[in-house]
């Protein structure tokens, strides 16, 4: 496997694959894939994708949104900018969601909003945990107001698998900004980072103007949210898959290895 640059020190990472694709110099998580994700979270061959066909319209008639869509199909290897499916982590089975960066900065439109709210139902009719990966800039804006309305949808299915009794445990990468941070990416039971994750609503720069202040350096990063006690745990990449089924296993599901 080709070598990658670490985009923090410029330090060449060898062998990214084995090294979880974090820098072993300055412990820079590089953003994933959906494919790289899955491949070191979920059990190997016990991934089954749901909703593998759907794909985005153009609501607003926005100019070369669908070409833009197809490149990105092409290139991601998915029809949209999250995957969702049933899959086991270390022996349990559970309902998993993975945002790719890459499609579209993993922006929430009217098919990433519907695939993670079936997701979520599904896991709720299944008595399931649900995990999701988030990393997102925010709502789709060339799919305007109906990008903002699965704010609502999918916060809704959250409430309604919290009211049923399960878990849904909410992993945030590397950058969750937006309109996801602003409904299911902040919403879980258990609210997990990766280090070094930029986690916010608006940036950094339009609040310093907004307030007329000067903002820590360490604003908006995981560490500085966890430390303001907004998430539970920054967990590094490679002890991700034993602590998700560490909680799982807490809140009595059955399974594990």
């Amino acid at each position: 496997m080709t070598d990658l640059t670490c985009s923090q020190c410029q330090n060449p990472i060898s062998d990214p694959q084995k090294n979880l694709w974090v820098c072993d110099k300055c412990g820079n998580h590089s953003r994933l894939g959906w494919q790289a994700r899955l491949s070191i979270t979920a059990d190997d061959g016990s991934f089954n994708e749901f909703d593998s066909g759907m794909r985005s319209g153009n609501p607003i008639e926005f100019p070369g949104y669908e070409e833009k869509i197809n490149e990105l199909q092409k290139t991601c290897e998915t029809g949209e900018a999250v995957v969702t499916g049933r899959c086991t982590i270390k022996g349990f089975p559970c309902v998993i969601g993975i945002m790719d960066s890459r499609f579209m900065m993993a922006s929430m439109g009217s098919v990433v909003g519907e695939k993670i709210t079936r997701a979520i139902e599904y896991a709720t009719a299944n008595k399931l945990p649900c995990i999701i990966f988030s990393a997102s800039g925010g709502a789709r804006m060339q799919e305007g107001i109906i990008s903002l309305m699965q704010m609502a949808k999918t916060s809704g299915a959250v409430a309604r698998h919290t009211e049923a009794g399960q878990l849904y445990i909410s992993v945030i990468t590397d950058p969750t900004t937006g309109g996801v941070t602003a409904s299911f990416a902040m919403l879980g039971d258990v609210i997990l980072a990766e280090p070094g994750v930029t986690i916010g609503f608006a940036g950094k720069r339009v609040i310093q103007d907004t307030i007329g202040a000067v903002l820590p350096e360490r604003f908006q990063t995981s560490e500085f949210v966890f430390e303001h006690g907004f998430i539970d745990l920054v967990s590094h990449r490679k002890d991700m898959p034993d602590t998700l089924a560490h909680i799982i296993r807490l809140h009595g599901y059955k399974g594990g290895k």
